[in-house]
């Protein structure tokens, strides 16, 4: 545990823990939450503010009328649709960025992650999983890569050599390099941020979903919808070269391999409305 936070630790130009985030997903676990403390949250933040009204406005959900009240745009829209943007709003403030360690332009890792985020909301629907904590799950699965960048900026070659020559997994890569790997670095910055433990877990243990007990099904849920992206060209950098695939995802979500062709074809079709609410641009 000391290894992943000294690189914690070490990383310049972390983002800053996201409040709203965390607590807002404990809210949306009890579905008689009152919608005023989900308002309260809110509003402290005005960037958030804005794209809730936005989001209410937008030709997906707007009424007759136009609204610049908060509240009235938490109850139109829904506490599902509510997580989803405040988790696309924390997302892209942390993935937006080039990192090149990695080899990724930027803009890339976040266009990866929000289509995993919404590949995992169309499994976890079939699967009857928690859509809203599969979706930020997924949408935060890479976020260790942030930390270890900087690590892996020097050591690029290195990189692509066990990729590309060795024939290793990226984790397998990342692991004989640094002694760590994105995903359990990801798990336990989630950790420090006080998220929800099964999103915890399943962003440590999502190349490894069967190490995940008993958030199993959540892991192999993210891990699904990460290749699912990868299988849609929403891919980055050397990773598309360094997939492993798991039989066990589809065991423990109980579906078989031909579910994955009709999670694609609704995952790209629900993109399109992904990217008019939280304002994605490709």
């Amino acid at each position: 545990m000391k290894e992943l936070d000294d690189y914690i630790n070490q990383t310049q130009n972390l983002p800053p823990a996201p409040r709203v985030l965390p607590e807002l997903l404990a809210l949306l676990n009890h579905p008689d939450s009152d919608s005023r403390r989900v308002v309260n949250l809110i509003q402290v933040d005005p960037s958030l503010t804005a794209q809730v009204l936005r989001a209410s406005n937008s030709v997906f959900y707007a009424g007759a009328t136009p609204t610049l009240d908060l509240r009235e745009a938490v109850s139109r829209l829904g506490f599902s649709t509510i997580g989803q943007i405040v988790a696309a709003a924390t997302g892209s403030r942390a993935l937006g960025r080039s990192q090149k360690g990695y080899g990724l332009d930027e803009g890339e890792l976040w266009q990866h992650s929000v289509t995993s985020a919404v590949a995992a909301q169309v499994i976890a629907r079939d699967c009857g999983l928690d859509q809203s904590l599969a979706f930020t799950a997924a949408l935060l699965h890479d976020l260790g890569k942030i930390v270890l960048s900087g690590a892996l900026e020097q050591r690029y070659e290195d990189l692509v050599s066990s990729v590309e020559q060795q024939q290793q997994s990226l984790v397998e890569a990342e692991q004989r390099l640094l002694g760590v790997n994105h995903a359990e670095v990801g798990g336990r910055l989630l950790a420090r941020w006080k998220f929800p433990a099964p999103l915890v877990t399943a962003v440590w243990f999502h190349h490894q979903p069967k190490s995940a007990a008993p958030h199993g099904r959540l892991a192999s849920c993210v891990y699904l919808a990460n290749m699912i992206a990868y299988f849609l060209g929403r891919g980055y950098g050397r990773s598309a070269f360094a997939l492993r695939g798991r039989e066990e995802a589809l065991t423990l979500l109980d579906v078989s391999a031909d579910r994955i062709p009709h999670y694609m074809i609704e995952t790209h079709a629900r993109f399109t409305e992904v990217e008019a609410l939280f304002s994605i641009r490709s």
